[in-house]
């Protein structure tokens, strides 16, 4: 907190300040074990009315009321990160993109419109990167359009958490009704340690497709050919030059067995490789399996000239979470899909636009 010479707290924050990064305390009235302040970081992302707004790394927000402020500042823009490699937002949300591409796409200005048939929210929703060319009324208007012509609900995929990270637009879209359905987060972790946990001896076979038996372990049921398309990165087998390289994972089970005891997906592009669809047979858990899988895909990353990796994880996934600890990654930031709220149906107007999406985020 911010304390004056004669030791004194004091708010050094203004409306001024909507957008930074800041630390502040306020009173509280009934706080538990009798605690009389609670204090929030995070960005500013409105003061309206005597009110504050402030968006955690998380993307909780926070409402504190102006009259019950007793500090504040402005504090750095992001905090130093514990381990993994640096990288800004920008440049994984668009390594990201790159490994689960999408259909179909459309620019938006600096906005990238995807779909594929409502397979996963990540391949069917908003990238809002940059400048959308329009007001952002406009913006979401066309964008809720173009999500509607194809029978789909407009998502938009926004973060929180990290320098250059969409706070304030996480805001804007709350204002207009849009509601967060999902969050998650994405480690990044470097690569050669993954890889130095095979033992040579794990019988993970690696194919450049994902083959009835991995598709049999895959927890998404009824995969349809668009899904196939984007677990691929777009097109079967080797990818052209200059394109993101797809592996498959897979860990026979035992003779009989209906899916394989392991399975995960790897895609490596340029410094980075990421790690998806990492999933074991229930009955096969606590065998080392997922390490074994990831330690595999790992390799071949290196050997593609990979050193940086990146996952996505979900906040409620424990069991992944302390594995991706122990294998040094780290949370990045956290992202979230939110959706529009729905319009009134018109004569005349588009498909329905509240055509289900996969579950999940990956």
């Amino acid at each position: 907190m911010e304390i004056s010479a004669a030791g004194r707290l004091e708010v050094r924050i203004t409306a001024a300040d909507v957008g930074k990064r800041v630390s502040v305390r306020s009173l509280i009235e009934h706080g538990p074990s009798g605690e009389k302040f609670s204090d929030a970081v995070g960005v500013l992302t409105s003061w309206d009315n005597g009110v504050l707004r402030i968006t955690r790394k998380s993307g909780e927000s926070v409402r504190v009321a102006e009259s019950a402020l007793v500090a504040g500042k402005v504090v750095p823009a992001a905090p130093a990160r514990r381990r993994g490699p640096a990288a800004s937002y920008g440049e994984l949300a668009r390594i990201t993109a790159r490994g689960w591409r999408p259909v179909e796409s459309e620019r938006l200005g600096d906005w990238e419109l995807r779909a594929a048939a409502g397979f996963t929210r990540r391949a069917n929703s908003v990238l809002p990167l940059g400048d959308p060319g329009l007001p952002l009324d406009d913006a979401l208007t066309a964008v809720r359009r173009w999500y509607a012509a194809r029978g789909l609900p407009a998502y938009a995929q926004t973060a929180t958490g990290a320098e250059g990270t969409q706070e304030l637009l996480c805001a804007e879209l709350e204002k207009r009704g849009w509601v967060r359905e999902v969050t998650a987060e994405l480690w990044t972790g470097g690569l050669a340690p993954v890889a130095d946990l095979g033992d040579g001896t794990s019988g993970v076979l690696l194919s450049r497709d994902a083959d009835e038996a991995w598709l049999a372990r895959y927890q998404r049921k009824g995969v349809s050919e668009v899904a196939l398309r984007v677990l691929g990165g777009g097109s079967p087998g080797a990818p052209a030059p200059g394109e993101p390289s797809v592996w498959f994972a897979t860990v026979p089970g035992e003779p009989g067995a209906e899916a394989p005891a392991a399975i995960g997906r790897c895609v490596v592009d340029g410094r980075w490789a990421g790690f998806a669809a990492v999933e074991v047979d229930p009955a096969r858990r606590r065998e080392g399996l997922a390490t074994a899988v990831m330690a595999a895909l790992a390799a071949r990353a290196l050997e593609e000239g990979a050193s940086a990796a990146w996952l996505q994880v979900e906040t409620d996934n424990e069991g992944g979470r302390a594995l991706y600890d122990r294998l040094g990654f780290a949370p990045h930031h956290a992202y979230h899909h939110y959706r529009a709220p729905e319009e009134p149906a018109s004569e005349g107007s588009a498909p329905d636009s509240s055509a289900p999406v996969g579950d999940g985020t990956s």
